[in-house]
């Protein structure tokens, strides 16, 4: 099995690590507030008992979400399966319903077709690109491989 990475850039990293800290600071506060008060004093003490559950469930689901895109986004290829994962979000191609492969020069991006006119664009480190392409191949030489490069409108090429 061929497993490559999800490159998140690095303010998606920043967001993903902030929101991290903001889960645990908010549950340290939760266990706090639920020390503090005293559910007792309350005149119906079902509503802070649905509110501190809610309090602990949406900062616990939320940290769980953003360690598993950190600990499990990526692309596998294990015989004739191609595999994507991006956190809890897991989907299987078959790779012998793979067209071609693209990559697009001008955005840098490569992108996966299938056979039912759908298409998914893989977010792999550009050191990888060859590797990935070469895994693919190998499960079926039948995908075309294609490069699109910037074309020259003739204005970038002036001296500055």
């Amino acid at each position: 099995m061929k497993v490559f990475k999800y490159k998140f850039s690095k303010l998606t990293h920043a967001l993903i690590y902030a929101g991290i800290a903001l889960c645990v600071v908010g549950l340290g506060v939760n266990i706090y507030t639920v020390i503090v008060s005293d559910i007792k004093s309350a005149a119906n003490p079902v509503y802070p008992i649905i509110q501190y559950v809610l309090m602990f469930l949406i900062p616990a689901v939320l940290l769980v979400l953003l360690i598993s895109l950190l600990v499990s986004s990526y692309y596998s290829i294990e015989g004739q399966t191609f595999k994507t994962s991006f956190g809890l979000i897991k989907s299987k191609y078959d790779i012998s319903k793979i067209q071609n492969i693209i990559l697009d020069r001008t955005t840098n991006k490569l992108t996966v077709y299938f056979d039912s006119n759908t298409y998914i664009v893989v977010v792999v480190k550009e050191e990888w690109y060859n590797e990935f392409i070469d895994a693919l191949t190998k499960a079926n030489s039948k995908i075309e491989y294609t490069i699109n490069s910037k074309e020259s409108d003739g204005t970038d090429d002036k001296p500055k």
